[in-house]
């Protein structure tokens, strides 16, 4: 078994507390790894998992765990934890991981899940549309398709996460959040393979050859899989093609570091804004 037979991948430190008195990792604590790496899993096919499977009147209950130990890792190893929906059956699924250090091979696993109805706990056939979803991304499909557009066509894709992100999560005063200015904002807009916008943002004429980018926003469970770099990098290429020269935003000084990434620096102190800690930022395009 090698990486390059993976698609997905999942990166993590071994802690001291997962170290036995051999200093090696704990037998039990692998199949935590691949559990773990099964959440990261759904996020990589941009598919919030509570709010997916209960749209869809199913959810997945364990079967099967077997792990095999190859060799042992110790503390402050960074290990690849890898996984692959090997089998979908009529109601259940075969995943099979494996956890590189580099190169070597250390631990494999066989998990088996079957596809139940929640309430009555018993085996159903396996959703068309979840199906579709695994077969999907094992084959290498993008899992997200970007919406650019104005809000009479993007509002319904919009509105519902902005409400949740900034009114419902972050406390945003509801008259604050909405406004005249999403009318005449270029909008982008991430949504999965079940039609759900996972994330958001606009992008306003904030001076003759200057853009303004704001209203960003990724839903919780998706946040930290670039989906809102994707959104960002969307909105800067609109302003590029109607010949803006620059772009500024106002960031919420907690995702400071998101923006620097992608090339912007600060300019100025920070304020206040409903509330929240923000600093202006800007970079040329």
């Amino acid at each position: 078994m090698k990486r390059q037979d993976f698609r997905f991948s999942h990166r993590l430190r071994v802690r001291w507390v997962e170290v036995d008195m051999q200093q090696i990792v704990f037998n039990g604590h692998y199949l935590m790894y691949f559990d773990t790496a099964v959440t990261d899993y759904w996020r990589a096919l941009a598919m919030p998992y509570a709010e997916t499977m209960h749209a869809l009147g199913g959810d997945l209950y364990v079967k099967k765990a077997s792990v095999e130990y190859h060799a042992s890792a110790e503390m402050d190893d960074f290990l690849d934890v890898c996984m692959r929906c090997d089998r979908i059956g009529n109601s259940s699924m075969t995943f099979v991981g494996a956890i590189f250090r580099g190169d070597e091979l250390l631990i494999t696993s066989e998990l088996v899940y079957v596809y139940a109805d929640p309430v009555a706990k018993k085996s159903q056939p396996i959703a068309p549309a979840l199906r579709d979803l695994l077969e999907a991304y094992e084959r290498g499909d993008t899992m997200v398709e970007l919406h650019v557009g104005s809000w009479h066509d993007l509002q319904t894709l919009a509105s519902p996460l902005r409400q949740q992100v900034f009114v419902q999560e972050q406390k945003v005063p509801a008259d604050m959040e909405w406004d005249e200015a999403d009318a005449t904002a270029i909008h982008a807009v991430a949504v999965n393979r079940m039609g759900k916008a996972l994330a958001t943002g606009r992008l306003l004429q904030h001076a003759p050859g200057v853009g303004r980018i704001g209203r960003m926003a990724v839903q919780k469970q998706m946040r930290g899989t670039r989906l809102g770099r994707q959104v960002l990098d969307a909105l800067m290429e609109a302003a590029r093609e109607r010949g803006d020269r620059e772009v500024i935003l106002h960031a919420q000084c907690s995702a400071e570091g998101f923006y620097r990434r992608a090339g912007y620096n600060v300019q100025g102190s920070v304020y206040e804004e409903a509330g929240i800690a923000h600093i202006t930022m800007a970079r040329s395009l």
